[in-house]
């Protein structure tokens, strides 16, 4: 009931999101009614059930939460989409799983491109695709999966974030006029049915009049994705330079491409074809040897690229790009060199002062320890900016300076209503005037907070046992033996947070570090020694449950938590 009163503000764009996707499909919702249920204790994220979804609990946000960003909003998108995409034409097998859930994925993308605008949804794409790289076993899955071991190794990050994207590069391949007539027309023609991928084929061939079988074969009947080495060469004589971009993985495709080429100052886009070979060279006039060659610069191809930029080339595709994936990475890597040269800190400065709020927060996570060159800016942000988690990130750079001049800041930031702006205060407090942490910790909702912000406070709440932020800091001590690889100061206040939960009456504390754990073993792979590692970490944590259950038998909090901890064993001993 204590969320009854955020209803609104976190499913409160529902009936937009049907009056938009009905438009963009150019089909009405089909279905009756529209609910959505939030369910105790359920597991699997949300599911479609036509007419009435089912979210789990956490889809419960409140002020703080909501005033930084609705994290829940792309599932609400997502789940909104199935009736459309799962519902109305449903899977024709486990294998074409993808007609659902590449839709659905592809759904957060739209919403957000409508709402939000590009950038936001270029953000969450360039995300998406790089949560689905970072499984190395989705590289040799194909998309459209004849051969599976188990039904639930369909749901992963190539049925969902890779098929999304793979849906992008039809549309941009397509244009919009003919991709969206081919998804109506694939809804028309298989309504009330089942559809597969080779329908949806002949659905936007038949719209668009174009043969896009060496689209399919590749993307949807194959695995993998191009990974390119980009380079170029001038010749001054023939005032011509040449793009070479060689494929280096064993299965080459072909694609179209956008190249970005800056010559005196002025950036020109040349889209190009690559063909199935081991290099292709591309040649273009150019007066003088160009200032930058920047391959992908629309980011639309799904591939991994290795081009050598100096910062000084870094900076000027930042300062001319208009594409978020240019921006966004030029920053990234410009990181490194931040404070040892002096075009990586000019294009960090300037995203500081970037008109998209995501690429300001990247410039402030690319600022060193010794911040000196950028506290001005960063001031400025922590004070001033529009965005709660801008200015939560900035007063955490601030927090790290344990300057004392900004106590009053950090004081004020624990009356704005943002966790991130509190949590982030509370660094700051904690690092000038401990005495006073345990008093301002009540006043912070960490539910749905950053790791990196959970990490900076978790030695402070596991030394002063706020309780009410047990639940907050499970996402770290999960993995409490891991923790020493990689930051050996907060291995010992995690692995005693660990131990303080499971020596306490906390439900909702175990209940999170049993969810994070059955979301990592996929990512975890079958390393034998990382699950033996976790399965003793549980043991020890359930003999530890099971004394304070023995000697109170009657506890229905400590039954479940037993029930949890040896649900995970047995996830990880399978």
């Amino acid at each position: 009931k204590e969320y009854e009163p955020y209803a609104k503000q976190i499913f409160g764009n529902t009936p937009e999101m049907i009056e938009f996707y009905s438009k963009r499909l150019n089909y009405d919702y089909p279905w009756q009614k529209y609910a959505q249920i939030v369910g105790r204790d359920y597991v699997s994220g949300a599911m479609e059930n036509t007419t009435t979804v089912l979210h789990q609990e956490s889809a419960y946000q409140k002020p703080d939460d909501l005033a930084d960003e609705n994290k829940w909003e792309d599932v609400i998108a997502h789940e909104l989409f199935h009736h459309w995409f799962g519902d109305l034409v449903t899977a024709e097998s486990w294998s074409n799983l993808t007609v659902n859930e590449s839709f659905a994925d592809y759904s957060e993308y739209l919403w957000n491109e409508y709402k939000y605008g590009k950038d936001e949804a270029d953000y969450k794409r360039l995300k998406s695709i790089r949560n689905s790289k970072a499984d190395p076993r989705n590289f040799t899955k194909d998309l459209v999966r004849f051969n599976y071991n188990d039904r639930e190794d369909m749901f992963d990050g190539v049925s969902y974030n890779k098929g999304g994207a793979i849906l992008h590069m039809l549309r941009k391949y397509l244009g919009d006029d003919a991709f969206f007539a081919g998804l109506t027309d694939y809804l028309k023609t298989n309504e009330y049915g089942t559809g597969e991928v080779h329908q949806l084929r002949l659905s936007l061939e038949k719209v668009s009049g174009k043969d896009l079988n060496w689209f399919f074969n590749q993307w949807y009947f194959g695995s993998g994705y191009p990974k390119l080495e980009v380079s170029s060469t001038y010749d001054a004589v023939k005032k011509q330079v040449t793009v070479s971009v060689a494929q280096t993985q064993e299965a080459k495709f072909e694609f179209p491409i956008a190249i970005d080429v800056l010559e005196s100052g002025k950036l020109s886009r040349k889209n190009v074809w690559v063909t199935a070979n081991s290099k292709n060279d591309f040649v273009f006039d150019a007066v003088k040897n160009p200032e930058l060659i920047n391959a992908n610069a629309d980011g639309v191809l799904v591939c991994d690229i290795k081009q050598d930029k100096t910062p000084e080339q870094l900076y000027l595709q930042y300062t001319n790009s208009k594409d978020l994936y240019s921006k966004y990475t030029a920053i990234e890597e410009s990181k490194e060199s931040v404070g040892k040269n002096p075009f990586a800190t000019k294009t960090v400065l300037a995203a500081l002062k970037d008109s998209f709020y995501r690429n300001r927060l990247e410039a402030l996570a690319s600022i060193p320890e010794d911040a000196k060159d950028f506290l001005a800016e960063v001031e400025k942000l922590a004070q001033n900016d529009p965005k709660t988690l801008v200015k939560g990130e900035a007063i955490g750079v601030l927090a790290k300076t344990k300057d004392a001049k900004y106590l009053p800041l950090f004081e004020k930031g624990m009356q704005i209503t943002s966790s991130s702006v509190k949590g982030n205060s509370l660094a700051g407090i904690a690092n000038l005037a401990p005495e006073k942490v345990a008093t301002y910790a009540e006043k912070v909702n960490l539910e749905n907070a950053s790791e990196g912000l959970i990490t900076t406070l978790l030695p402070i709440i596991v030394k002063n046992k706020i309780t009410s932020q047990m639940p907050s800091i499970s996402q770290v001590v999960a993995f409490y033996p891991f923790i020493a690889f990689q930051d050996p100061k907060l291995a010992q206040p995690a692995e005693e947070g660990f131990n303080w939960i499971m020596t306490s009456d906390n439900l909702k504390a175990v209940e999170n570090i049993t969810k994070i754990l059955g979301q990592a073993k996929s990512q975890i792979g079958d390393n034998p020694q990382v699950k033996m590692m976790i399965v003793q970490m549980l043991k020890g944590g359930l003999e530890k449950k099971m004394k304070m259950f023995r000697e109170n038998p009657d506890n229905y909090s400590l039954n479940r938590q037993v029930e949890l901890i040896n649900k995970a064993i047995n996830n990880y001993s399978n």
